[in-house]
Parts: C-alpha cells; structure tokens; sequence
C-alpha cells in the first residue's frame, strides 16, 4: 500500500516517520509555536517535498458503513509517500481524542502508521506521538470475506 516498495518493514515505516519528524522540527523551529494549523501544514508540504518526499495534503478518502458511503469522507491533513498519516494539531494541548481521530483514521484506511504533532508546544517533542495501526503488529488470520480495515 504504501508509495515505496521498500515498505514493508517495521524498519523502513520507522525510517520514513523520522524524516518527517525531521522535516516537523525544522518547520517549528523557523516558525515557533502560536500559528494556525492551516500554516504549519503549508510549510510542512514544502518541507517534505524539499526532502524528496510525495505528500499530498488534504487527502480525502471514503467512509462507508454497512456497505453505504457516509457523508464526504475523511480528510488527512497530510499523507506522506502514501504511507504515513500526519495530523497537524496548533492546540494548547494534545488530548486522548487527537490519538483515537489517528487510530481512527488507520483503521479505516489501512494505513500503517501516524503522527500527530502539535505545533503549538515549546518543542515539537512535547507534542509529537507516533500511532501504528492496530493491526500492525497482531498475527492474524485475515479473511478478505469478513475483514475489513
């Protein structure tokens, strides 16, 4: 599923999560905390591409239940090399909600991993958390009859 072939492993997702936590720093250093999210998200567009990475911003996807589409859709606020989730968050404080939204956003998409950041904090540190999908690391027996993620 994801952009590049290589990512299959543990090791190349956990790769790819550092650049882009690399790419978050440096926005948040030359920006500092107090923007909208709106401009966070902007600057980390530019600051992936920079870094050679495929981002798309605003990616939509479907939601259906019982089989029916459900209203418009989900929209990440950035997917990076079509793999990782970020959520860019300008708030004063993360809370167990913004973790259940990526949670929630991985299961549906099937995507492996996440990150939330907010760049509202001192450090992009203090408000970044890195999210797997559920499934990532459970051994199952998947039947594409029944299961769906």
């Amino acid at each position: 599923m994801c952009y590049l072939a290589s990512m299959d492993t543990h090791a190349d997702v956990r790769e790819l999560a550092e650049k882009i936590i690399g790419c978050a720093i440096e926005v948040h250093r030359f920006l500092g905390p107090g923007l909208l999210e709106s401009i966070y998200r902007e600057c980390m567009v530019i600051e992936l591409r920079r870094q050679g990475l495929r981002v798309e911003s605003e990616r939509q996807i479907v939601v259906e239940y019982k089989g029916e589409r459900v209203g418009g859709g989900l929209r990440f606020d950035l997917l990076v090399n079509d793999c990782i989730i970020v959520e860019v968050k300008a708030v004063e404080r993360l809370h167990p909600v913004h973790s259940a939204q990526v949670i929630t956003y991985l299961k549906i998409s099937g995507y492996p991993a996440g990150l939330l950041m907010n760049f509202n904090s001192t450090t992009l540190k203090a408000g970044l958390k890195r999210l797997d999908h559920p499934y990532r690391y459970v051994k199952r027996a998947i039947n594409p009859e029944k299961d769906v993620l």
